[in-house]
């Protein structure tokens, strides 16, 4: 179940809609059988929701739209839907204040130790005020470095930027001058944001490293074991783009080793599950894919989402049409 305000569109337009009985992802098995059950111009999936050929062919010929409900598109495969004269779109732009938001509320919570004071405090440890007590790592004029300039990544970079006057380092597929020239130049000429042109060099050099890239071939265990070998022991690490994105096993056992100093992740490589030794570590926070997960965006999310539908259907193209 999604939230109302997509539903509502639809039917505001006079569109009937059918929403699964089930208030949960549905296993592969369930979505094609409640796909047979009717023809349907268009479906609104969920990025849970594996759409293949055989997904596609229980939604018939007549069906012109998937709207997926997120901004990635991982779990679509778009040469065959584009076989099949299937648009699918997303939902981009409305979820980037949150999960740039969370990813900054996850830098913040491993670095100060926050949800490891919270399970201290609650279990009565507390007995009053030390000096050496649950100490954490300043944010504030550290380097952070950006994997993925997207509109997240960017996002990331101006809060840490302007809140606490952190360096920035970006590495993308590209340099991009134009959101260079965004930030100040100190009074020296030193840059606050400059572009590295291997990740290697943001591994190495940044206090925080934030994964921002799609979850693609050529992504997938981007950083494996040898890149964070190259992070600094007192560095840490943030994932709230996409889980296979880190190998997760070399994660754990780096993270066991010290280097680097913790992790904070929103995504897992084989959700819901964690790799082995993952939850009982103390130097990662884990959330549970909710960096999106805010009533505004969730919203939002919903009427895009309809809004691709509503143009599909109206014969006209989406704003948001994902292309190969």
């Amino acid at each position: 179940m999604i939230p109302n305000s997509g539903i509502d569109l639809l039917q505001a337009k006079g569109y009937e809609v059918m929403v699964s009985p089930e208030n949960r992802v549905l296993a592969k098995s369930e979505l094609i059988d409640f796909l047979k059950k009717d023809q349907y111009d268009a479906v609104l999936c969920l990025l849970t929701d594996k759409i293949d050929a055989d997904v596609l062919d229980a939604a018939g010929k007549q069906c012109k739209i998937f709207a997926n409900y997120a901004v990635g598109f991982d779990n679509v495969d778009l040469k065959t839907a584009a076989d099949r004269g299937v648009m699918i779109t997303n939902t981009p732009g409305v979820l980037t204040d949150s999960v740039a938001e969370h990813a900054v509320a996850l830098m913040l919570s491993v670095a100060h130790r926050i949800p490891e004071s919270d399970r201290f405090t609650r279990a009565g440890k507390y007995h009053g005020w030390e000096p050496m007590l649950l100490l954490g790592h300043d944010m504030s004029h550290k380097v952070l470095g950006i994997v993925g300039l997207g509109r997240i990544g960017s996002r990331v970079a101006h809060i840490a930027a302007a809140g606490f006057g952190m360096k920035i380092l970006y590495y993308d597929v590209k340099r991009a001058e134009s959101f260079e020239q965004e930030f100040p130049v100190a009074d020296n000429g030193a840059p606050q944001v400059e572009f590295r042109e291997n990740p290697d060099m943001i591994f190495e050099q940044a206090d925080v490293v934030s994964i921002h890239v799609p979850l693609l071939p050529t992504t997938r265990h981007m950083v494996d074991a040898r890149k964070l070998g190259l992070m600094k022991k007192t560095a840490y690490l943030i994932n709230t783009s996409r889980g296979p994105i880190v190998d997760e096993v070399a994660l754990v056992e780096a993270l066991k080793n010290g280097t680097p100093h913790g992790a904070a992740l929103d995504v897992y490589e084989n959700e819901p599950a964690l790799a082995p030794g993952l939850a009982d570590l103390e130097n990662v926070v884990l959330t549970p894919h909710t960096a999106s997960g805010t009533e505004e965006t969730r919203q939002a999310m919903s009427v895009l989402a309809a809004q691709n539908i509503i143009e599909a259907l109206e014969g006209r193209i989406p704003p948001n049409v994902v292309k190969i």
